[in-house]
């Protein structure tokens, strides 16, 4: 697969990345976990190493994505948003930025 350049930061990514919204929620009844996390171990064997998640997603979706990713943690990057918790837009508030949980 095609890599790319991300910025400045040095990090090169996939040219196609896999968004993880809707593996928790969002479209209906949550998706199976294991299925989700064979389908996120597949897009890896398929060279895809960029993949993205929100907390708005679904309180359990990057707990998912954290274990689909763990035995190859370090070959991956993982884009996040914080910002928005339900209906409310926070992006504005300084402690709300902080307080976001990063994916260990």
């Amino acid at each position: 697969m095609q890599k790319r350049k991300l910025g400045k930061s040095g990090l090169e990514v996939s040219a196609i990345g896999l968004g993880c919204m809707g593996m928790d929620h969002a479209y209906g009844k949550s998706a199976d976990r294991d299925e989700m996390i064979r389908l996120i171990r597949r897009a890896i064997e398929l060279g895809c190493n960029f993949f993205d998640t929100a907390v708005v997603y679904g309180e359990a979706n990057e707990e998912l994505l954290g274990k689909a990713l763990a035995p190859v943690r370090d070959q991956v990057v993982i884009a996040t948003k914080f910002g928005i918790t339900g209906t409310e837009i926070v992006y504005d508030r300084p402690q709300h930025i902080l307080n976001s949980t990063p994916i260990d």
